[in-house]
């Protein structure tokens, strides 16, 4: 397949730079995948489209103030440090700005000297394995030192940190939040555990490779990075059970259907902590998820590609038009999408 398939017209000015306030006030286009049809409603009308027997499943990954700004040394020169997955013992996998001057063996050194950073090798993928000193305990000397990392494409700074965290927010380790989840407030998850049969959740530690751009001409060339995740005993139990029973699966962002589908054999869950490089595109023969939220999302993206994999591209694309033609609000801190 050729990437450019998979394009399409996203005005600069419907790219959203901050979330909807209450976050469910954002709007929700409902794609129907059997028939195609599109509906426009409002975030909170999501329970609307839930039934009593639905498995709810959400990501539960909390991000860390993964970027930090530091001094080469020797010479004082400028340095970033983008935390993508933590090895153990003080090892971090991360990109670093300016690549070329940070070889194997220089050292960058942040706030007043109180933590360090050694690069180690670089990584298959284009990054650097980082290995972190400081006097008190690493991941707190990173929570002190660090910002949230915000996307590219988000131009002005958060008004308050908790603007990029879900409402499940639980486990630390994400350098990205999974966005679907951004439009829940508390109150809609409560009832959302109500309406359906079960309310779960697994953890994957969104990093860049979920957001990394597709480069390359045909879509099968393209590697994923690496993305961290575990599903609980409880978890696997109940979307297994769910699936024996005819119940449908409605998974929360595309982060989540990730973990999910990749933790499948033979169409169920396994429990357990995992790295994946999964890759899903059109073709791809879903095990799990039933219906997903999610965002809209940038042209030639991995994201797009999963979306279409599951709905259909000139189904999706067709949405897509729709949604520009309407004035909806694109990417992190966007509207939502709902394909049922």
């Amino acid at each position: 397949m050729d990437i450019s398939e998979f394009d399409y017209h996203l005005p600069e000015a419907l790219i959203a730079q901050e979330p909807a306030r209450p976050r469910d006030s954002s709007r929700l286009l409902v794609l129907r995948r059997e028939t195609g049809e599109i509906e426009h409603r409002l975030f909170r009308d999501l329970l609307e489209y839930l039934r009593q027997d639905d498995v709810v499943v959400f990501n539960d990954t909390r991000v860390i103030r993964a970027r930090l700004r530091g001094r080469r040394l020797p010479g004082g020169g400028k340095a970033e440090v983008l935390l993508l997955a933590d090895c153990g013992g003080g090892v971090w996998e991360a990109l670093v700005t300016p690549g070329r001057r940070l070889p194997p063996g220089r050292e960058i050194v942040f706030g007043d000297g109180g933590l360090r950073a050694q690069i180690l090798e670089r990584t298959e993928a284009g990054g650097r394995l980082v290995r972190f000193t400081s006097e008190i305990d690493v991941r707190e000397a990173i929570e002190q030192m660090g910002e949230v990392p915000l996307p590219p494409y988000v131009h002005r700074p958060l008004d308050q940190e908790s603007d990029y965290q879900t409402v499940f927010a639980r486990f630390p380790g994400a350098s990205a939040a999974p966005t679907a989840g951004l439009h829940f407030t508390p109150e809609m998850a409560e009832a959302v555990r109500e309406r359906a049969a079960a309310m779960i959740s697994v953890t994957l530690h969104v990093g860049v490779g979920t957001f990394r751009p597709v480069h390359v001409e045909r879509v099968e060339d393209h590697v994923m990075y690496v993305e961290r995740y575990a599903v609980s005993q409880e978890t696997a139990r109940l979307v297994n059970a769910g699936i024996e029973q005819g119940r449908r699966v409605v998974v929360i962002g595309t982060s989540t259907a990730r973990a999910l589908e990749a933790s499948a054999e033979g169409g169920k869950v396994q429990p357990g902590a995992r790295a994946t490089d999964l890759f899903i595109v059109p073709g791809y023969r879903f095990q799990v998820v039933g219906a997903l939220l999610t965002n809209f999302h940038m042209p030639r993206s991995t994201l797009l590609l999963l979306v279409c994999a599951l709905a259909g591209r000139d189904t999706v694309l067709r949405a897509y038009r729709e949604a520009v033609e309407q004035g909806y609000r694109f990417l992190s801190f966007g509207d939502a999408m709902l394909i049922v």
